[in-house]
C-alpha cells in the first residue's frame, strides 16, 4: 500500500499562492496516477489535477492556466503549485495516488491539508 502525506495548506489573500506536497511512501514502484482532490463545505469532491507515471496531465477547468502539478521522483513527492488563488478555491485538498497490482486497482488518499482563500 502507499502513504500519502500532504502539506502547504493554510490561509492567503485572494490572488496569493501556495504551493501544496505530497510525499509518498510504502509501494511507490505500483503507482500509476497521481494527483490532487478538494472538497469545499456542502460540495462534492472534485478532481483538481493529475499526473500519470508517463507525465499525462489534467487540470480542472476551474483551475487551468493558474495551477501547477508537477513531480520530484527523487523524493516520491507530488507539487501542486497554486497561484491567483481566489476564495471558492478554499477547500481541504487531498492527494491522492492510485495503485495497479496485477489486476487489482488500490486507491491510496492523504489525510488532506486545508486552504483558506480569504477576499
Amino acid at each position: 500500500q502507499v502513504q500519502l502525506v500532504e502539506s502547504g495548506g493554510g490561509l492567503v489573500q485572494s490572488g496569493g499562492s501556495l504551493r501544496l506536497s505530497c510525499a509518498a511512501s510504502g509501494s511507490i514502484f505500483s503507482i500509476s496516477i497521481m494527483g490532487w482532490y478538494r472538497q469545499a463545505p456542502g460540495k462534492q469532491r472534485e478532481l483538481v489535477a493529475a499526473i500519470t507515471a508517463g507525465g499525462s496531465i489534467n487540470y480542472a477547468d476551474s483551475v487551468k492556466g493558474r495551477f501547477t502539478i508537477s513531480r520530484d521522483n527523487a523524493k516520491n513527492t507530488v507539487y501542486l503549485q497554486m497561484n491567483s488563488l481566489k476564495p471558492e478555491d478554499t477547500a481541504v485538498y487531498y492527494c491522492y495516488a492510485a495503485e495497479l497490482v496485477a489486476a487489482s486497482k488500490f486507491d491510496s488518499w492523504g489525510q488532506g491539508t486545508q486552504v483558506t482563500v480569504s477576499s
